[in-house]
């Protein structure tokens, strides 16, 4: 998969309104993969959900370093929104016995003014980790998709607003499915992306070895921070100067009436799935330096942005090889319509 990194010359011209946009890009991308070996393109997806403004949700196995690469992201934006004192990074363990209020907050009761006053949960940061959301009670789980839709929570019929940078990482175990809670489509159309994650190859897991025997010889000081403004103006840029063609629509509505009409198809996927894959094209053009979406774009995100949307007929069991099966046809269309 082509990266950030194995593009030399950008067709971004200098001094192209994108040119600060990318550098945010980058520099977040020097930072995660720093501290996450092997990851490369887990990496680049989580960028361009962060850019497109959607949330993210990993199917990973334990100790594969989800609550790192989080992490060194919240640790990476620095804030400067003074008033608010919104923490960059929390981590919700989401269990069964586990409130609403636990990752809202709750309304507490003072004395000396005689008056309730609201405490915000972990819910209230830049970057939110929600560790095994399958685990917990469906009430609690609408409570943190209602604020990754809405950028907001309601607590005693009063809402209060979250950050503009509000983006949340949730994971599940594939496996370990005793006792958990599976999440409906209708919840997982919250995610902008689903990415399953494997064992990193051997030599990525040789350099996290030997990074913690011998340590790593790129202190974290020497890599620049990103302002949370910074990447509220990138998205906006983005969104202003990242063209895309006419053709592109077009694919999106001819991949998605293909995959409704597949046999192995029990229910398709939505018009809200296609409205939000413009944006995540959008900062896929970015990090790929361009200013326009091509089919290439179409072609490497699909699967990830229509795979969980999907309701299956029984005995289908990979509904990524589905989605490339039914863009096919599509993106071929599309790269003939934008070469004339």
């Amino acid at each position: 998969m082509e990266t950030m990194e194995s593009i030399e010359t950008p067709a971004i011209a200098a001094r192209h309104p994108l040119d600060i946009p990318a550098g945010v890009i980058r520099r977040l991308q020097a930072r995660l993969k720093r501290s996450v070996k092997g990851r490369d393109e887990v990496i680049d997806l989580i960028l361009i959900a962060l850019m497109a403004d959607g949330h993210v949700l990993l199917e990973d196995y334990p100790g594969s370093g989800k609550t790192t690469l989080a992490k060194t992201l919240g640790e990476s934006i620095i804030d400067d929104v003074e008033e608010d004192e919104i923490p960059s990074f929390r981590r919700i363990q989401f269990t069964p016995d586990l409130l609403p209020s636990d990752i809202t907050g709750v309304s507490v009761f003072d004395v000396d003014s005689a008056s309730f006053h609201f405490r915000r949960g972990p819910i209230f940061a830049y970057v939110v980790l929600g560790d095994e959301i399958n685990r917990t009670s469906p009430k609690v789980q609408s409570a943190m998709l209602e604020a990754m839709a809405e950028k907001q929570v309601t607590v005693d019929n009063v809402s209060y607003p979250l950050n503009d940078l509000f983006f949340v990482i949730a994971t599940q175990n594939p496996l370990d499915l005793a006792g958990t809670f599976p999440l409906p489509v209708a919840q997982l159309d919250r995610f902008l992306f689903k990415v399953r994650m494997d064992y990193i190859a051997r030599e990525a897991e040789i350099d996290v070895v030997n990074n913690r025997i011998l340590g790593n010889p790129v202190r974290e000081e020497d890599l620049p921070k990103v302002r949370r403004g910074e990447i509220v103006d990138a998205r906006r840029a983005m969104e202003e100067h990242v063209k895309v063609n006419a053709h592109v629509s077009t694919c999106l509505v001819d991949i998605a009436r293909s995959i409704r009409a597949n046999p192995k198809v029990m229910q398709g996927i939505s018009t809200r799935s296609l409205v939000l894959m413009v944006p995540a094209l959008k900062a896929a053009a970015l990090m790929r330096g361009r200013d326009y979406v091509t089919d290439d774009d179409v072609k490497w995100l699909a699967p990830y942005v229509f795979s969980h949307r999907l309701s299956l007929a029984p005995g289908v069991v990979e509904p990524h090889a589905v989605v490339k099966e039914c863009s096919k046809e599509a993106v071929e269309a599309l790269s003939r319509a934008t070469l004339k």
